[in-house]
């Protein structure tokens, strides 16, 4: 049983994909030996103009050499917006302790305060009698309140509150603790 085989345009026409991929090989080289010899003009052009110009050139290292080098670049510093007192004095309640052992010091800071409007949750005495300076602490959520008691009072020292319960500050939203 033999076959004959079929004529050569037959077999072109059964397998036409060949002539495709030979086509589509010979478009890709073609691509690439183009783009070959565009990357060598352009990495020759690069390479020329540095030479063509030496002032250009000495200048630039000369500006170099003149300038300090960086060793450490700060990091920037993010801009906190100042905290708003979102309450009025008459409704912010202020616990005084008494935080420098002298008797009377934290009647006397409550008195001012309830002179400039605020409200006295409690006079005490705080746990520790050795604060080297008074100090403002706010619970959450009223940092603009203890940061205007602070400018109220002339305290620098503010932040947030640390160390106490809720359950001690007797209702109140900024405690004051009393230095020298």
């Amino acid at each position: 049983m033999d076959h004959p085989l079929p004529p050569p345009d037959a077999i072109a026409l059964v397998r036409p994909w060949r002539t495709a991929t030979l086509l589509a090989c010979a478009v890709a080289a073609l691509e690439l030996l183009l783009l070959i010899v565009l990357g060598g003009a352009l990495i020759a052009k690069e390479a020329a103009a540095p030479s063509a110009r030496p002032k250009a050139r000495a200048a630039k290292a000369a500006a170099a050499a003149n300038q300090p080098a960086v060793l450490h670049r700060p990091k920037p510093v993010p801009v906190k917006a100042r905290p708003v007192a979102e309450l009025s004095r008459s409704k912010v309640r202020v616990l005084v302790l008494n935080g420098n052992g002298r008797q009377g010091a934290a009647g006397a800071a409550a008195d001012r305060l309830r002179r400039r409007g605020y409200r006295i949750g409690a006079v005490t005495n705080a746990q520790r009698m050795d604060y080297a300076r008074s100090l403002v602490m706010y619970r959450r959520g009223f940092d603009g309140e203890g940061v205007r008691l602070g400018r109220d009072l002339g305290i620098s020292l503010v932040g947030p509150l640390d160390g106490m319960r809720p359950a001690q500050l007797h209702g109140a939203h900024v405690v004051l603790i009393v230095g020298p």
